[in-house]
């Protein structure tokens, strides 16, 4: 053994200044003792043991930072004074009466109250019921936090489009926020739920009719508040549903909204069917998009999950809305 370690540590010594690789790790010593047809050639991990006991390793540790606060890319939600909602659809879902399913599903980030809500199919006019119906009960969050689909944004392929879960939002004061696509991160809150109510109440009871589904699911958000009812006290307080309100798609659009993105190889974005170049010198990296319906700009934040305090202004421009009536 004290030959192998000698013939080991004084092989790294060669092969660090003479090796044609410049390889002089485990894996290279093992094959300088083969190509010398050294008797008993141990493995790569026992050479590797004997290199870290005789200090002649050389590595760097991974640097390990803290992951950021739930909601970090918005300050008040970080700072925990106002609340998020994030709503997701679970679709592909085939009952044994053979009905396709969707499901509309809702979490708080602070509070944790959750809503899952199966049915044959959603559209906007389905998902602005129940978003009512849901924040009727429970009070509004400050931002309600969704994915870029159809039913959520509106159609894609218009510029200048507000759709109706969007117009929903800005008429009860909630700002609509909208996670970056194909970014991991941003949705976890409500992925995660997507997760324990699929393996908690889909897999666990195989419903065969929607009745039946309904039935488990609703018993299941019961519970699931029951025990999150701690955590809901301590969560920034919703606010209260205006009393004598009514939805009128028609409306003047007011408030704001957020788009989180992240820029292109020339550091543009895009936003409502508009390119905007934001920084030359900030590619490939996220940004926090906030149009100000009221004070018609949009402003380009930076946004860093190593710095989540650090949100400096980028650009701003104006943008104005066009005034159009909402296609009913």
């Amino acid at each position: 053994m004290v030959t192998l370690v000698r013939r080991g540590t004084s092989l790294r010594a060669e092969l660090r200044d003479q090796s044609a690789l410049g390889e002089f790790g485990a894996a290279a010593i093992q094959r300088a003792l083969r190509a010398r047809s050294y008797g008993h050639i141990p493995t790569v991990r026992t050479i590797g043991r004997i290199l870290e006991r005789r200090g002649a390793v050389d590595y760097r540790r991974r640097v390990r930072r803290p992951a950021p606060p739930p909601g970090w890319y918005l300050p008040d939600v970080a700072a925990g004074r106002a609340e998020l909602d994030s709503f997701d659809v679970i679709e592909g879902l085939r009952l044994g009466d053979a009905t396709d399913m969707d499901v509309l599903t809702g979490t708080s980030l602070h509070g944790g109250l959750v809503g899952a809500w199966p049915a044959p199919s959603w559209n906007a006019r389905h998902v602005v019921a129940t978003l009512l119906a849901h924040w009727r009960q429970l009070g509004l969050p400050a931002y309600a936090q969704f994915d870029n689909d159809n039913r959520f944004r509106g159609p894609h392929q218009y510029v200048d489009v507000v759709g109706r879960v969007m117009r929903l939002r800005l008429s009860l004061g909630t700002t609509p926020v909208f996670a970056p696509p194909c970014e991991p991160g941003f949705q976890n809150a409500v992925e995660n739920l997507n997760g324990r109510w699929q393996a908690k109440v889909w897999a666990r009871f195989t419903p065969g009719s929607l009745a039946e589904l309904l039935a488990h699911s609703n018993r299941y958000m019961v519970a699931s508040r029951q025990r999150a009812a701690a955590r809901s006290e301590m969560a920034p307080p919703r606010l209260a549903f205006p009393r004598r309100w009514r939805l009128d798609l028609q409306a003047p659009l007011r408030g704001r909204i957020i788009f989180l993105r992240r820029t292109s190889e020339r550091g543009a974005v895009s936003f409502l069917g508009h390119t905007v170049s934001v920084d030359p010198l900030w590619r490939h990296r996220l940004v926090r998009r906030e149009v100000s319906l009221s004070d018609r700009r949009a402003s380009f934040y930076s946004l860093r999950r190593a710095r989540p305090d650090e949100q400096p202004l980028l650009r701003a421009i104006a943008y104005v809305l066009p005034e159009r009536p909402f296609k009913e």
